[in-house]
């Protein structure tokens, strides 16, 4: 026998009618909606119950309150199950969707609030094959596959720049820099070395000192680690003399490094650029430079998305477990 369900006359059109139609929504519970659309997909109360790992009492309560409450019939109950009334099927399928979406809705947010899902912005100086920096941000792709990640290339004052417009997420750049606006971190160093044409007339030696560079030409880049290693230069040179002749190229590192090799001059890098050997040039190791050079990471204090913690993170291990070794950023 059918159950009678209590109707709210709807059909009127008066105003109070219409306004408590419209605030209907703010009084029905979620778990309410959630539980008639489990009983609709298996038209049984005991196997929706089941599925949702609640009682079945609560689901039969909850069902039968909104019937109640909406005052539409929306099962016909019978010794085996129930099925959905033809209102009732009308009901569940613009529900369902709105769960559905409810449901997507809530494991995106879950997934961008743990940091598995989203965008990151990363600024680096360079990407070299087998780098710090590179083995970073493989490892980074292959731990959070969710995540879009943007590359921009530049010096650490343009980084530092689109950080502060809030165009990037977090830059790696050269040196140890005080920003009182942006957090630091070193990340990992790596020592540098002198890089030479094959036929230098140092070539030869297996080590080499600031002081047997005096009166060299230095070729550095504008872009990437260029400025860091035009003011190391000029550090190192302070008070000797003749003063370095320091030229600067708007070009890429491997164009810088063939020039090297056409003895346009001679130029600074770091260790691990060796990894990858260029023909007509050497790497020499600086035998009294005081300590190796320090990359850092800046990011803004105000972004604590969990993509850039996991990457903070991810960097501070492999830094820890050594990994960072003579490995460079460019």
């Amino acid at each position: 026998m059918r159950r009678r369900v209590r109707k709210r006359g709807y059909e009127g059109s008066s105003a109070s009618t219409l306004g408590e139609r419209s605030s209907l929504g703010g009084r029905i519970p979620l778990a309410a909606l959630i539980q008639t659309v489990a009983v609709a997909e298996h038209l049984n109360f005991r196997h929706a119950a089941n599925a949702l790992g609640v009682a079945q009492s609560s689901v039969s309560a909850r069902v039968k309150a909104l019937e109640e409450e909406i005052g539409i019939l929306l099962f016909e109950r019978h010794a085996r199950g129930v099925r959905l009334t033809e209102a009732g099927r009308h009901f569940v399928k613009q529900i369902a969707a709105g769960v559905d979406q409810l449901d997507h809705a809530v494991k995106t947010a879950g997934m961008a609030a743990s940091g598995k899902s989203g965008r990151l912005r990363i600024g680096v100086p360079a990407l070299i094959p087998c780098s710090f920096l590179a083995e970073l941000i493989a490892r980074y792709r292959n731990d959070y596959p969710g995540i879009n990640l943007e590359i921009i290339e530049g010096t650490a004052r343009d980084a530092v720049m689109r950080l502060r417009a809030n165009r990037l997420d977090v830059a790696f750049v050269a040196g140890t820099p005080y920003l009182s606006d942006c957090h630091t971190r070193p990340i990992w160093s790596e020592p540098l070395v002198a890089v030479l044409s094959d036929d230098h007339r140092l070539a030869g030696q297996s080590t080499i000192t600031w002081n047997s560079l005096v009166g060299e030409t230095f070729l550095v880049r504008h872009g990437g680690t260029g400025p860091q290693i035009h003011d190391h230069i000029m550090l190192r040179f302070a008070g000797r003399w003749p003063a370095p002749s320091i030229l600067r190229f708007d070009v890429e590192r491997g164009t810088l490094l063939s020039m090297v090799g056409q003895d346009f001059g001679i130029t600074i890098a770091g260790g691990a650029t060796a990894l990858q050997p260029m023909s007509g040039i050497v790497f020499l190791p600086i035998a009294d430079e005081p300590k190796p050079f320090t990359f850092t990471g800046v990011w803004s204090p105000f972004n604590r998305s969990a993509t850039l913690k996991n990457l903070l993170d991810l960097a501070s291990k492999m830094s820890r477990s050594g990994r960072d070794g003579d490995r460079s950023a460019g």
